[in-house]
């Protein structure tokens, strides 16, 4: 499995899952995901992927594929997992909940079938306690409200 998770509100944005775990197969499939959920809600600005030093995430099939996205690249440091701490949570959620109770499953779909309610619960129905107990959605919403106040022309009132 592969997530790629908005640091900003924790939303799960692309994820994929597959029986390889080749960057073509996954990591790249999940990202081409979070490309396109961005592309279609209007959030291309300033993208910013961050990962560990894993061989898929420091491929240079996967870095340029980052590129010709206008994504910047970021890695953490070598040793610790410190500075990596959303994708561990994501990742340890994940494992803890949808595939420790289902497990074995018979089929990548199977999996597949599995993850898509977790996510879709993740984003939108699950409180996290570091966005004040609201979901990922939530939070997202909230943040684009005020943005869209904070440009809205201010009216001058005369008398």
């Amino acid at each position: 499995m592969a997530f790629v998770t908005d640091a900003y509100a924790t939303r799960i944005v692309g994820w994929a899952v597959a029986a390889s775990r080749h960057t073509r197969t996954l990591p790249l499939v999940a990202l081409d995901r979070s490309i396109s959920w961005t592309a279609r809600h209007g959030r291309t600005t300033g993208p910013i992927h961050h990962s560990d030093h894993g061989t898929r995430y420091i491929s240079a099939l996967y870095g340029t594929h980052l590129t010709q996205a206008g994504i910047l690249a970021s890695t953490g440091s070598v040793g610790d997992s410190y500075d990596n701490a959303l994708a561990e949570t994501v990742n340890g959620a994940y494992k803890g909940e949808p595939i420790r109770r289902s497990k074995p499953f018979g089929s990548v779909h199977a999996l597949e079938q599995a993850t898509f309610p977790w996510v879709s619960r993740w984003n939108g129905q699950r409180l996290h306690e570091s966005l004040g107990y609201r979901t990922p959605c939530e939070v997202e919403t909230l943040y684009h409200q005020q943005q869209a106040i904070s440009i809205a022309p201010k009216t001058n009132k005369t008398a």
